[in-house]
C-alpha cells in the first residue's frame, strides 16, 4: 500500500516539475488540484526591483531636498519682463485691452478685435433671464 502511494507521489512530482504527464485518473486529479492552488499570476522580479528603486528615490528626495540658492532668480534677465499693452476700441462701444509678454502685431490685434466683437454680438442676441 505504501509502495503504491510512493509511486503515485513520484509520478505527481515528475509531472509537476514538467516531466511527462501520467494518464492515470488519480494523478490527473491531483495535478488539477495543484493547478487550482497555484497563483494565477506571478510578480516579475524586474518590476519588483523598479518599484523598490522608485520608492527609495522618492524617499531620498524627501530626506535630502535640493539646496536653494540665495541668489536664485537674480541676474537671469527674467525679473524685468516688459509687457506689451495695446488698447483698441470695439465696434458698438467698448474697449479691448490686450497685454502679452510677446510683441502684439497689428494682425493679431485685428483678429482679437473681430473675435471679441463677435462674442459681444452673440451676447446681445441671447435672451436675458
Amino acid at each position: 500500500m505504501f509502495g503504491r502511494a510512493d509511486r503515485e507521489a513520484e509520478r505527481l512530482e515528475r509531472a509537476l516539475e514538467g516531466g511527462p504527464i501520467p494518464h492515470d485518473l488519480e494523478t490527473r486529479r491531483a495535478m488539477a488540484a495543484a493547478g487550482a492552488l497555484a497563483p494565477g499570476h506571478t510578480r516579475s522580479p524586474e518590476r519588483i526591483q523598479q518599484t523598490h528603486d522608485a520608492m527609495m528615490a522618492a524617499f531620498m528626495r524627501t530626506l535630502n531636498p535640493l539646496a536653494t540658492r540665495d541668489d536664485a532668480g537674480s541676474d537671469d534677465g527674467l525679473e524685468d519682463v516688459s509687457l506689451h499693452r495695446e488698447e483698441i476700441a470695439l465696434p458698438g462701444g467698448g474697449e479691448l485691452v490686450v497685454s502679452d509678454i510677446e510683441e502684439i502685431t497689428p494682425d493679431r490685434l485685428q483678429n482679437l478685435a473681430a473675435a471679441m466683437a463677435e462674442v459681444i454680438q452673440r451676447r446681445e442676441k441671447d435672451p436675458k433671464p
